[in-house]
């Protein structure tokens, strides 16, 4: 079988390495040369990917133009987008790619369009009938705190989030029981949790858009989806999660959570490897909370346990068969920290 190079952007992101494993270890026993890149320059990809290069901000005009450079340098056939920022850019351009004979492995532009967005991505869910939480659209504080009252604040927690924004950004939950005495003794100062006065005073009377949502107080799903012949989704179950990654997760198979990410995926015209984001309410009813319409960041966890999402993708955008996918349900995954030795710009040591 022959090699394959591919493009994998955004390789300083904390899942590179599950992606780069994905790749590799393929059940073709295929050799899968990685073109890392990045905005910045001193990234791990650079040391982990076979060649590595830098590139402009998704925002600047020359992106889509350094993408096609950089293929026709390198003889990549395939562009594995890992950035949300780029998503909708790259997609817009997608006929220009294959003209130059590259593949991206993504969704069409307007289905990528309504699932990064949170706002229509729920309107689309619940048409479809798949649970959302209860939400409100504000962009002032007294819409805010009106659309909090409506959802019991200040008996109960709310959530608000920009609708377009991911790894956390911009999440916070207003309780106004919380202690922040203990949180300044206690707790790294990363918390999620303020006072709707400490909303008030970062956010002042005027705002960009933001949801406003019930608190959802249970687990946490992230739903691993791959379009090939026929759908594939494998829920895993968030264990533990630290600053937005999943540090202990475990895949589970949750047969409402297959069907609804299912439902969801025929619905928004989804493609190749992509996710979703679940959370069970008071009564342990799952409701979605977003859509990744890309590679996610431990999308490697269906890889350990039978279903090489990333590299089906691969073989799709290649045209070539898929090899069968079986997932083994209970597998888990356990980060750790480790690390890499770079000594005169060469990876020495890898733990």
């Amino acid at each position: 079988m022959d090699d394959v190079k591919v493009v994998v952007t955004g390789s300083g992101a904390p899942g590179i390495a599950g992606t780069l494993y994905s790749l590799r270890e393929n059940p073709d026993r295929r050799r899968v040369r990685v073109v890392g890149t990045d905005i910045a320059e001193d990234v791990v990809g650079r040391y982990l990917c076979d060649s590595f290069r830098t590139i402009p901000r998704p925002s600047s005009p020359g992106y889509v133009d350094s993408l096609k450079r950089l293929c026709r340098d390198t003889g990549a056939r395939i562009i594995v987008p890992q950035n949300t920022a780029e998503l909708e850019i790259i997609a817009a351009c997608i006929g220009e790619f294959r003209d130059d004979g590259v593949e991206v492995v993504i969704s069409p532009q307007g289905a990528i369009a309504g699932s990064n967005d949170k706002d229509v991505l729920a309107s689309q869910a619940h048409a479809l009938g798949v649970p959302v939480p209860s939400h409100r659209m504000v962009e002032d504080m007294d819409g805010l705190v009106a659309a909090a009252t409506e959802l019991g604040w200040p008996e109960r927690k709310v959530v608000i989030k920009p609708p377009n924004s991911n790894g956390m950004r911009g999440v916070r939950i207003i309780d106004e029981s919380v202690d922040l005495k203990r949180l300044y003794y206690e707790e790294k100062p990363t918390s999620l949790y303020l006072r709707m006065e400490q909303v008030r005073q970062i956010l002042g009377h005027k705002f960009p858009p933001l949801m406003v949502m019930e608190h959802l107080p249970g687990a946490e799903y992230t739903v691993d989806v791959f379009h090939g012949d026929d759908y594939l989704a494998v829920p895993r179950k968030r264990d533990r999660v630290v600053s937005g990654i999943t540090f202990a997760g475990t895949v589970e198979k949750r047969e409402d959570l297959i069907d609804w990410s299912v439902r969801l995926a025929e619905g928004l015209h989804l493609d190749y490897a992509f996710g979703f984001q679940f959370k069970l309410d008071n009564e342990g009813m799952p409701k979605l909370l977003e859509c990744n319409p890309r590679v996610q960041g431990t999308m490697v966890l269906s890889t350990m346990a039978g279903a090489n999402m990333i590299y089906g993708a691969i073989k799709k955008a290649l045209g070539e068969e898929v090899p069968p996918m079986s997932v083994k349900w209970g597998t888990r995954i356990m980060r750790y920290w480790g690390g890499i030795g770079v000594a005169d710009g060469r990876l020495t040591v890898r733990v």
